[in-house]
């Protein structure tokens, strides 16, 4: 944590534009990250999804039986 501060510090110490490119930086590795753990999520899911749809085990709504109960919680 020690190393973390110090660097902090000198980030801080350094002109906006450097420090929106650092940060810029910053939230695009941690978007990667994310987006990765969101994608080995849905391989995982999407398989799994299709395969109870095909054996008739998942129940399917309409589009319109969505609509009227999305309409009937804003109510």
């Amino acid at each position: 944590m020690q190393r973390a501060r110090e660097l902090l510090e000198k980030a801080l110490a350094l002109p906006e534009g450097e420090r929106m490119a650092i940060v810029r930086v910053l939230i695009e590795s941690l978007d990667e990250a994310t987006e990765t753990d969101v994608e080995r999520a849905w391989n995982e899911e999407i398989p799994r999804h299709a395969a109870e749809f095909d054996s008739g085990k998942a129940r399917t709504v309409s589009w319109k039986d969505v609509q009227e109960r999305i309409a009937a919680r804003l109510r």
